[in-house]
């Protein structure tokens, strides 16, 4: 699972990028052990630990702290362990493979990764093969035919969809494409639950992504105010000139 970006979609899989990773490793013990004990081991390793990144690593090999979510056996044969791990960004399933056998006491290695999941995107939700995708790409260039490739690139909205969502006026849209922050006139509809500090995208009423931003403020206090700065920008999607200049208008006729 590599979700790939294009043209302005680049500016946000950054998002992706640096989420939570979901694998399906295949672990060969040296010798082989119990597998109520590997289980055992295995369910250790939840948590935040401290990890190492191996030799061959494209960072800088400093003791840090990753967080793995959850570890799944899912079959035992001989001295094989397959299991499913959830985990934090930037995780190494080869080295906790290696501390997971110098736990047991026997050594063990990675033999065969796959990434199932990266954010909320995932291998059920529909993956599809670099083949698929020359194809798709081959046919368009060559019969037109279009409904291939549709069916492979999906809009850039779905990059945000596990984001709290605002709703803002076409008033304000051209304003925050040109740098101006959200203020709470603009916003039409929030989602419920938003935390001060929060991360939040902001759409037209069309569904268009327009930015992400922090929120400055959360759900109540943009629902009780009727002034001031309620998310501060961090990254803006929508063109400028997308949408009429309302902002110049006003500033014109003052």
């Amino acid at each position: 699972m590599l979700p790939v970006a294009l043209g302005s979609a680049t500016k946000l899989i950054g998002l992706v990028m640096h989420s939570r990773k979901e694998y399906v490793a295949l672990m060969e013990l040296h010798r082989e052990v119990d597998p109520e004990k590997v289980t055992a081991v295995l369910k250790q390793f939840v948590g935040r630990i401290y990890q190492r990144p191996p030799l061959r690593s494209s960072v800088k090999r400093a003791l840090r702290i990753r967080e793995i979510y959850y570890i799944e056996p899912l079959e035992f044969q001989d001295r094989y362990v397959l299991f499913r791990v959830g985990c934090q960004s930037g995780t190494y399933i080869r080295k906790l493979c290696h501390d997971v056998g110098l736990v047991l006491g026997v050594e063990a290695h990675m033999r065969e990764l796959r990434r199932t999941a990266t954010g909320h995107f995932r291998e059920e939700n529909g993956v599809y093969t670099l083949h698929e995708v020359s194809e798709a790409l081959y046919l368009w260039r060559r019969y037109r035919y279009e409904e291939l490739l549709r069916k492979i690139m999906q809009p850039a909205e779905l990059i945000v969809a596990n984001l709290p969502k605002i709703v803002i006026r076409d008033g304000a849209v051209d304003a925050i494409a040109h740098g101006a922050q959200l203020a709470v006139p603009g916003i039409l509809r929030l989602h419920e639950g938003i935390s001060k500090g929060e991360r939040v995208a902001m759409f037209t009423l069309k569904g268009e992504l327009v930015a992400i931003g922090r929120a400055a403020m959360d759900t109540n206090e943009i629902l009780e105010s009727k002034r001031g700065v309620a998310v501060r920008i961090e990254r803006v999607f929508m063109e400028p000139g997308t949408y009429p200049s309302m902002w110049k208008r006003r500033k014109s006729c003052e």
